[in-house]
């Protein structure tokens, strides 16, 4: 299933479009079914395909198996500005730079400063930018001023007037839902709490986690039952998720950077029961595996403690088989000298066909896009079965990308 160890040589072999197939507009769901565990299930089992309700994946689910789920929570991310000329401007948060940590610029009732992808860049040469908005019935007037360029994003420096709410009211006032470009609409009022699981708890992400907003309270008091247990990761997910693959040579695509989050009880559960895991959608996969990583880093020595980040091809550069439980204890003890009860690192992971998986033993995930990052951590775990898969779910009605239908992998 999983294939040997992935070796650089590899990556120079793998043509994107090779992962490519035709997604016609009507099968991407613009819209979420009316309830979350309504939506179609497709089950890769033991290389048999079939299919089911959501709401029934307890009964594909292995007996005793740990789902991960990624908690983070998506943000208005999106702020719409108007210049006195009527040109529009969209500045679209990504992560924070001052204050760098989420929490502290969420909380910040002073100025902060973000990386921004700005829209109509062209439009805003100089100066600073408006835009007025109301929170719990009171007037406000937000400033965005340019301050560098990070590459291909900007700095962006954001102040409010009155300054008695905080950033994280300030764009709860202001902003907008980053939807999917793909969806090509507007959000509505719908999508804050559709584009959004029922257990995101923490503000950060810029897209939401789409495995997982089909799962209700009641597919949850049914797993509870059947004795499947839950365990919560934080990856802050990022714009660059839907950012396309331009080469066709993978080898020159450039990952995106997310941040995540980790506790030792999730550690300590993740250890116990690492026979049994299952990630609920590609970040969770791609944080569980990055963790992996990250523990061998800190048993060869060569992962500093202010410096805890996954490289895109980090995993090639090394030999060595070690287990989860060595590589998740590694982290747990540093965190127990440390006496830290919360990890934080960053991961520019990219898991290809021919990667070895080091955690999961399966994944719950939707339908991705045609020559996307995320098709290619698909076949990463299914070979060439992806095509079936994708086959059988275009022609048995399913519906595609974050608002549609999803698999259970195993």
């Amino acid at each position: 299933m999983t294939g040997d160890r992935f070796q650089m040589k590899e990556i120079f072999n793998i043509n994107i479009d090779d992962y490519d197939y035709s997604l016609p507009e009507e099968r991407i769901a613009k819209y979420p079914v009316a309830q979350r565990d309504a939506s179609k299930l497709l089950l890769y089992i033991n290389d048999q395909i079939s299919e089911d309700r959501f709401g029934n994946i307890g009964e594909h689910l292995p007996e005793g198996s740990l789902l991960v789920f990624n908690n983070t929570r998506v943000i208005r991310a999106r702020l719409l500005f108007q210049k006195p000329t009527g040109a529009a401007i969209e500045v679209f948060c990504l992560e924070p730079v001052s204050p760098a940590e989420y929490q502290q610029s969420f909380s910040s009732t002073r100025e902060v400063e973000w990386k921004c992808i700005i829209g109509n860049l062209k439009k805003w040469k100089t100066g600073t930018i408006t835009a007025h908005f109301d929170f719990k019935g009171k007037q406000y007037e937000l400033a965005a001023e340019k301050v560098s360029p990070e590459g291909e994003v900007w700095k962006i420096r954001f102040k409010w007037n009155p300054s008695d709410i905080t950033f994280g009211e300030v764009i709860e006032g202001a902003g907008h839902i980053p939807l999917p470009p793909y969806l090509n609409r507007k959000d509505e009022a719908e999508d804050y709490y559709r584009y959004q699981t029922i257990y995101a708890i923490v503000k950060g992400s810029v897209a939401a986690p789409t495995a997982g907003l089909h799962f209700t309270d009641e597919v949850f008091s049914r797993l509870k039952e059947k004795g499947i247990d839950r365990a919560e990761i934080t990856l802050h997910v990022g714009a660059g998720t839907f950012k396309p693959v331009k080469s066709v040579d993978i080898a020159e695509h450039e990952m995106h950077c997310e941040h995540y989050f980790v506790t030792a009880e999730t550690l300590e559960k993740l250890i116990s029961q690492r026979e049994k895991i299952i990630a609920v959608g590609t970040t969770s996969v791609r944080t569980l595996e990055s963790l992996y990583w990250l523990g061998v880093m800190m048993i060869e020595g060569t992962s500093a403690s202010s410096d805890f980040f996954t490289d895109q091809w980090k995993y090639d550069e090394h030999d060595n088989d070690v287990s989860l439980e060595d590589s998740f204890s590694s982290i747990l003890g540093f965190m127990k000298n440390q006496n830290i009860s919360i990890l934080h690192a960053s991961t520019k992971i990219m898991i290809l066909p021919s990667y070895k998986f080091r955690v999961i033993k399966g994944m719950i995930t939707n339908f991705h896009q045609p020559k996307s990052t995320l098709l290619l951590l698909i076949a990463a775990w299914t070979g060439n079965r992806w095509r079936d898969l994708y086959k059988y779910a275009l022609e048995n009605d399913f519906r595609f990308l974050s608002y549609g239908d999803s698999c259970l992998l195993l």
